[in-house]
């Protein structure tokens, strides 16, 4: 009877998943930027804010690559584009933050979206 290897079917789907998702990452790469959508979330609440942080922190790590190297100067790149992704989206966000808590403006949901660019 066939007794599979552990290590030859470890390997096999190591081959797989490299192959499914190296593209994935070369296209996230090129990406410019971003729309992040905040419509659905109640950012006078802090539970809404936290979740647009994480939504712009995501949307950093798209622009900007899942890179994960052992290579100082490409985890300094990353770091470095990923921190000034999210710090470009910091005047929307404290705008949005600021309007819903005095609801001083009504946002359509066509007009509730911030876009988080690569710092390159």
């Amino acid at each position: 009877m066939f007794k599979p290897n552990p290590a030859l079917m470890a390997a096999a789907a190591l081959t797989v998943a490299s192959a499914l998702v190296v593209p994935t990452v070369s296209q996230a790469a090129d990406l410019a930027s971003v729309t992040i959508s905040y419509a659905d979330l109640d950012l006078a609440s802090a539970a809404g804010a936290d979740s647009l942080q994480r939504r712009i922190n995501f949307a950093a790590r798209v622009v900007c690559g899942y890179e994960d190297s052992r290579q100082y100067d490409v985890v300094i790149a990353t770091n470095t584009c990923r921190s000034g992704a999210i710090e470009g989206t910091r005047p929307a966000y404290e705008t949005a933050l600021a309007n819903a808590r005095h609801r001083s403006v009504i946002v359509g949901e066509a007009a509730a979206s911030l876009v988080v660019k690569a710092a390159r």
